[in-house]
């Protein structure tokens, strides 16, 4: 692909490439969900993704096309965690290395499933440093091809599938809620379910203390936030890219922040009402949703679990402190 950009069209074509390789997840109801929200709630379950995310939809369409030469080559990211796993893991499968660059507060539980699919770790101190900056810096040695974790078209069409298989389960949806870091799930998740379910509504939702893609979406023009403190530490990205700003400014219907509080409120509901495990970042969706920050009353609605990679010791002290 060599435009910027991605369509519905590649999203089916990612569909396909990634047919057989990654989980076709199961969508999960609660009747008790749906009372407390007065709606009808669909839980589109990436938890149970391959490394544990929805990130490896992204990686395998990506790394799968690339020619053997570029393969020889390596492939180098960088990640607090889940596109990290997704792309060692794909690498693995595909016989190519990995070089990774992580920062040194990522999750522990993300860190060691990294090492454990074959990866190279490169930790960096985010107070010092930016990791496109480092990541420049070690293209130099050998050439790997930089696959990032959201910005780039064949990303974005991978991370779409979801949405398109849980309309696909489903069936036509009102409302759909997609977390939001940079932006890569929230693009390719509002091209899909415009195509599949029109007149469906696809909010972003991020942590209040990584509001920059709320602010970019207000202001139309791209805002950052510095190495922001949050829970949730896939949303920890500071802005949206070249490529996901104008794909959410053109297809998502809006962006809302939540408190980690409800973050956490969502992610204990889950575990204990649904059994569900899931991360803070894969608990946003359904953190706007139970604080009544968006209305779902008499709705149809989509709620994307993004992953399910949580140290469980971190899990306990968010619980018991709640």
């Amino acid at each position: 692909m060599d435009r910027r950009v991605a369509t519905y069209d590649d999203i089916v074509s990612a569909a396909e490439r990634i047919r057989g390789v990654a989980h076709w997840t199961p969508v999960a109801t609660c009747r008790q969900l749906d009372d407390r929200l007065g709606a009808s709630a669909f839980l589109k379950c990436e938890n149970f993704q391959r490394a544990g995310a929805f990130k490896f939809r992204g990686a395998y369409n990506a790394i799968s096309r690339l020619s053997p030469e570029e393969r020889a080559r390596g492939v180098l990211t960088y990640s607090s965690g889940n596109h990290a796993q997704a792309v060692a893991l794909v690498c693995r499968l595909l016989g190519a290395s990995a070089t990774i660059v992580m920062p040194e507060d990522a999750p522990e539980v993300k860190r060691r499933a990294t090492e454990g699919y074959g990866a190279r770790i490169v930790l960096y101190d985010p107070a010092k440093r930016t990791r496109e900056d480092l990541a420049g810096e070690l293209q130099g040695e050998g050439g790997p091809v930089l696959i990032p974790p959201f910005d780039h078209p064949h990303i974005v069409a991978g991370q779409g599938t979801a949405a398109r298989e849980l309309v696909e389960d489903a069936g036509q949806l009102d409302l759909l809620l997609v977390p939001c870091g940079g932006g890569g799930l929230l693009s390719g998740s509002a091209i899909a379910a415009k195509h599949a379910s029109p007149g469906c509504l696809v909010v972003g939702v991020e942590p209040e203390r990584a509001d920059d893609a709320a602010r970019s979406f207000r202001t139309r023009s791209l805002q950052k936030v510095d190495n922001p403190r949050t829970i949730a530490d896939g949303a920890r990205t500071p802005s949206l890219g070249a490529i996901t700003f104008p794909l959410v400014l053109a297809h998502a219907d809006d962006i809302v922040t939540v408190s980690e509080a409800a973050i956490v409120q969502a992610m204990q509901f889950l575990w204990e009402r649904t059994k569900l495990v899931v991360e803070p970042t894969g608990a946003l969706g359904l953190s706007a949703a139970l604080s009544g920050i968006v209305p779902t009353n008499g709705r149809r609605v989509g709620v994307i679990l993004s992953g399910g990679n949580v140290d469980l010791a971190t899990a306990a002290r968010l619980f018991a402190i709640r």
